[in-house]
């Protein structure tokens, strides 16, 4: 799923505005990168893909909240307004927030417990209204809105980044107490007072300048790779008014879903895990269906081989089975033995599997089998009679004429 990540720039959209964009066909490489005008977007080959709007970080501010138990059980801001909630955010946010809370959109975080609190991103409603307008005028509809950075949780070590995004370049720390953002310059490393061990991501226009300032190495990243990092975010700031439902938004997340399991690192164990099980599995099958060829082919060759010892003269195995069954109907002929083909044994079988009022007005025999004529039998008596003869060795089927008695597994 080709995925289309575009950061939003501070300003207010215009003609001459331009966005940065990267373009990802799996969600972990980039394929295309640059800058352009909303219209001027790579489009994105067919349905089943989306486009990402990235939050930068001097947009969004972030704040801790405890939600009530009865209103974080029916939370649910990615399924509509939700306007009890966004009331309850209000209020809770009213000493927080520098403007009017009525101006900002607001985004929830996953799930955390209301007594350690929840995130909550907020930025200006109006600019970032204007800049999804913009892009959905430009047929580039936003499916997901992710914040550049986001608050770190409280186990993972935090990562200090150096980014250009402005003049002076910034120092963003994303930890467990929010997202920092601060001019590069030696007063702002002062009061990070960033520990030698930690590590820093640098863009490399400005990494010389960060290992000058903290005189150390530093690992180079760029833009366009942190935007693909910050697309893969579990956050979602389309929440309330902004949120998208439906069953295109369910499919879109399903392919996501899909996507992410074919190609992110943290898969990549249960992708080997499920190929080396389809590859036993596949073993298993192959190896099965060897051993049960094997065994058909010992037994077709040991029905030969006994064909061939008992009856020398027969040159060429086509069928063992049927010329088996031949050579010892000639034997029986020859020798004046009586078989279950002969008239004599089959009539024998007859008188024994009816009832001693039936007669038989005609006899036919040949080929094997006798046609019978004059046995009147009901369907119940008919049935009776073939399953007795079928436990003396012979099959009966009844024909406009009257019966027709074989051997059983003549041919």
């Amino acid at each position: 799923m080709a995925t289309l990540i575009v950061t939003l720039p501070l300003e207010m959209p215009g003609p001459g505005i331009e966005l940065d964009y990267v373009l990802t066909t799996d969600g972990q490489s980039i394929t295309r990168q640059g800058r352009a005008a909303a219209g001027l977007l790579p489009p994105l080959p067919g349905a089943g893909h989306e486009v990402v709007a990235v939050v930068p970080a001097r947009a969004l501010s972030w704040h801790q909240v405890s939600l009530p138990g009865k209103l974080l059980a029916k939370a649910a801001p990615h399924t509509g307004p939700q306007p009890q909630l966004r009331a309850a955010l209000d209020g809770l946010l009213e000493d927080q927030l520098l403007d009017e809370a009525t101006t900002l959109h607001l985004a929830l975080a996953g799930p955390a417990g209301p007594e350690t609190g929840r995130w909550i991103a907020a930025c200006r409603k109006d600019w970032l209204r204007t800049h999804l307008q913009a892009l959905e005028e430009a047929r580039h509809p936003v499916a997901r809105i992710v914040p550049e950075f986001e608050p770190a949780a409280p186990d993972v070590p935090p990562v200090l980044h150096v980014t250009t995004g402005l003049d002076p370049a910034q120092l963003v720390r994303p930890d467990a107490q929010g997202v920092s953002v601060l001019p590069l310059g030696p007063g702002a490393a002062r009061l990070l007072a960033w520990p030698e061990d930690a590590p820093i991501l640098a863009e490399p226009a400005v990494a010389s300048q960060a290992e000058n300032l903290f005189k150390r190495p530093v690992t180079l990243q760029s833009a366009a790779e942190r935007w693909l990092q910050s697309a893969r975010s579990g956050w979602n700031l389309a929440q309330f008014e902004l949120a998208r439902t439906g069953r295109t938004q369910a499919l879109k997340d399903l392919a996501r879903g899909w996507n992410s399991l074919r190609h992110a690192p943290q898969w990549r164990a249960a992708r080997w895990l499920l190929l080396a099980l389809l590859a036993s599995q596949l073993l298993g099958l192959n190896a099965l269906a060897w051993k049960e060829r094997s065994l058909l082919a010992q037994k077709q060759q040991a029905l030969r081989d006994t064909l061939r010892q008992t009856f020398p003269e027969v040159q060429v195995v086509l069928d063992a089975p049927l010329q088996m069954e031949r050579q010892l109907s000639a034997l029986q002929q020859a020798t004046g033995a009586a078989s279950a083909r002969d008239l004599e044994a089959m009539l024998s079988a007859v008188g024994a599997a009816v009832a001693p009022q039936q007669t038989l007005s005609e006899i036919t025999y040949g080929a094997g089998e006798a046609r019978l004529q004059g046995l009147k039998l009901g369907v119940d008596e008919g049935s009776e009679f073939s399953n007795r003869l079928r436990a003396l060795g012979y099959t009966a089927r009844r024909d406009p004429d009257g019966w027709v008695v074989r051997p059983e597994n003549t041919p």
